[in-house]
Order: C-alpha cells, then sequence, then structure tokens
C-alpha cells in the first residue's frame, strides 16, 4: 500500500513536532518533511512535491495564505490541509482561493486530523457546509466572478449534478445514493470534474464552479 505523503509546515516547533508524531503512528500516512517558515514550506514542497500539504496560517517570512498561491499552481494534485487558531471568514475566504482543500482547527482531536488528512487526499472537502455557504456565498455577490478570464471545458449534465451535491456536502456514498449510482462511477465524475477545473479536490471545484458562476446561493442551501 502506497503511503500519503506529507509535509508539515508551522512555526511553533512542538505544534509541529506533535503532528508529525501523531501522522506517524499510522500505517498510511508518512511525514516526508517539515518546516517552520513560509519561505522554507515551498522549497520543501516544491522539492519533495508531497500528495498533502499541512500548513498553518501564521508563519514567518510567508503566511499560510502565500505558501498555499504558491505551490498550488506548481503542484494541483497535492491537497493543502489548513491547520490553524483562525476562523475568520476573511482568512478562509483567502485560503479557498488560494486553493485549499481543507481547513481545520487546532482545537481539534487527533482523530479529526488524521482522517481529515485522508479525506482530502481522497479528494473530499474538510470544511463545515455552513461556512462553506457563508463563504462562497460572499463571493457569488461579489465582483470575483472571472468566468471569462477562466477558459475551462464544460461539464457534463451529469457531472453538474453531482457538483451540486458535492456542493451541499454530501459524501460520494450520498450522491451515489442519491442519484442511483455505483461509488465507482461517482468517482469517475468527480476525477473528470476536478481534471476539467484543473483541480484537486472538491473544495476547490466547488469554488472555482462559483467563481465561474456556474453555482448559485440556492444550489449551495
Amino acid at each position: 500500500m502506497d503511503k500519503i505523503r506529507i509535509v508539515v509546515a508551522d512555526d511553533h516547533a512542538v505544534v509541529r513536532q506533535g503532528i508529525c508524531y501523531l501522522l506517524g503512528r499510522e500505517p498510511d500516512l508518512e511525514v516526508v518533511g517539515e518546516a517552520g517558515d513560509g519561505e522554507t514550506a515551498i522549497k520543501i514542497i516544491d522539492q519533495l512535491r508531497p500528495d498533502v500539504a499541512i500548513v498553518d496560517i501564521a508563519m514567518p517570512k510567508l503566511n499560510g495564505i502565500e505558501v498555499t498561491r504558491q505551490v498550488k499552481p506548481r503542484c494541483p494534485s497535492m491537497a493543502v490541509l489548513i491547520l490553524t487558531a483562525y476562523d475568520d471568514d476573511e482568512y478562509i475566504a483567502a485560503l479557498l482561493e488560494a486553493g485549499a482543500a481543507g481547513y481545520l482547527l487546532k482545537g481539534a482531536d487527533s482523530r479529526q486530523v488524521v482522517e481529515a488528512v485522508r479525506a482530502v487526499h481522497a479528494g473530499e472537502s474538510v470544511l463545515d457546509p455552513a461556512i462553506a455557504r457563508k463563504v462562497f456565498s460572499g463571493f457569488i455577490s461579489s465582483s470575483t466572478r472571472v468566468g471569462a478570464e477562466m477558459p475551462v471545458e464544460e461539464l457534463s449534465e451529469r457531472e453538474m449534478e453531482v457538483l451540486k451535491l458535492a456542493a451541499r456536502g454530501r459524501s460520494n456514498k450520498d450522491i451515489a445514493s442519491e442519484l442511483s449510482l455505483s461509488m465507482r462511477t461517482v468517482q469517475s465524475h468527480m476525477a473528470s470534474i476536478f481534471d476539467k477545473l484543473g483541480v484537486g479536490s472538491r473544495t476547490e471545484a466547488v469554488f472555482q464552479a462559483v467563481k465561474l458562476g456556474w453555482l448559485s446561493f440556492e444550489e449551495l442551501a
């Protein structure tokens, strides 16, 4: 079994080492690099190309938002999981725009952190649906929609059905049941959606669809 390769970036050594120890106990997870500041995080991510990067927001030299913004275009298939003490909507919005796949508060327990890593690696969303709707609705009502500047391949009717359910927080299992599809078919549709939108997670896919004007506020409710 291939392990999920992870880089951990946090400026607090005790926190960083604790996360690394926690993840290292799991048979399917492997921490391949650590960073204590944003510049080092970018260098290590560029060098190691991990599957998942766990990134704090407040770091010296470059913050987590800028780290995410710089590494995602170069590592589009890598999932960025934000693990932070900040829960401000503006931070969440900026990180989603930068390409983060998940957002978890440091108050989460150890099992939540482990499952969040597995979830973002699988393309699942790690973001409370209520928070997601609040943040995404802000983009819908603002001038950030740039559909004309983002030439992407149109999604099929079925792919849009899958994406709309994903935007409401439905799991792949729930989507399969609601649309009378197999899990494998849903996974195939999600993979096609990711490929067409040039993203690596459902959070990014929903964000891009919102920016393109493909999803309305009602469809997120």
